[in-house]
């Protein structure tokens, strides 16, 4: 019998929900995640990071790693260009010189949210705010520096992993009876988890095909869709469920949750590209989120 090749899958960060997702689920994989962060790896300064990834002499590269501070880049842009902007590109050069494909996680802040259905990969970007700015800035350099990669965006991100929505509304319930939580934007919840297994169906196509319509921008979010209301609201039922912690939920207008940073009001992602082309769906986000919630109760 045929023993799969190994493969090395370096990725960027070492603490991020992604990176945490692909160590979990490669297990039993042909990937081996190779992960590469500070200060071996600096996204703020990035011209170490050529030298850095090409010592390495990965299969395939995934850039996870990104300035994830929506509200804060707000009054400092210029350190998300330079992480989310800059250093993307020259991590996909890095890739290039390398002769390998890379994989570029992006987001649904590349649009403004003004669409009224899902936005598919056609669609006009237009970042409503200097996050969004800095991750497009990224897509375009990917794009400018090398031809084997596929960008993912996705959206509105939990896992049992680091701090996120799904975990914060658990801690709340902790000590509240009501919260009050968003109900006028909508978008699709998704598990890093699934993430990381699109990732790894992803990557394996591009190693195995040189197909060009493996290539490019792809959309990369959960199954269905939700407001934050909704999300919290069902957070809310499964832990109750397990007999965790719960509260119920007043749904608000943004209005009356003001943030530095201005959401797409409309976060749908249309992913019918990447199931045509890569053969990767994710599952539907209520069950993805029942499973995570009870792993978070244990």
């Amino acid at each position: 019998m045929m023993v799969a090749a190994r493969r090395k899958m370096l990725v960027t960060g070492r603490e991020g929900q992604v990176v945490h997702s692909l160590i979990e689920r490669s297990a039993g994989s042909e990937f081996d995640i190779v992960t590469i962060g500070r200060p071996d790896l600096d996204l703020s300064q990035p011209e170490g990071i050529a030298v850095a990834l090409e010592a390495l002499r990965p299969d395939i590269i995934v850039s996870a790693a990104a300035y994830t501070a929506v509200d804060q880049a707000e009054t400092d842009e210029q350190a998300a260009m330079t992480v989310n902007g800059t250093a993307a590109g020259e991590i996909a050069k890095a890739a290039s010189k390398l002769a390998v494909p890379l994989i570029h996680i992006s987001t649904d802040y590349v649009f403004d949210g003004a669409k009224s259905s899902a936005y598919v990969e056609t669609d006009p970007v237009a970042p409503i705010g200097a996050y969004g700015r800095s991750k497009l800035a990224g897509e375009m350099a990917v794009a400018a520096e090398t031809s084997d990669f596929a960008i993912l965006r996705t959206a509105w991100v939990y896992s049992p992993f680091g701090r996120n929505f799904l975990k914060t509304m658990l801690r709340l319930a902790e000590g509240r009876d009501r919260i009050s939580v968003v109900n006028d934007q909508i978008g699709n919840p998704t598990s890093a988890l699934d993430i990381a297994d699109g990732i790894l169906a992803v990557g394996r196509n591009l190693l195995a095909d040189p197909d060009p319509a493996l290539r490019g921008v792809f959309h990369m979010t959960a199954a269905g869709e939700a407001s934050w209301a909704d999300f919290a609201a069902e957070i809310f039922a499964c832990s109750r469920a397990a007999g965790g912690a719960f509260a119920a939920v007043d749904p608000i207008p943004s209005s009356q949750y003001p943030t530095p940073a201005k959401r797409p009001a409309n976060s749908r992602l249309d992913c019918r590209k990447l199931e045509q082309a890569h053969g990767v769906h994710l599952p539907e986000w209520r069950q993805s989120t029942a499973a995570i919630v009870t792993r978070c109760g244990q």
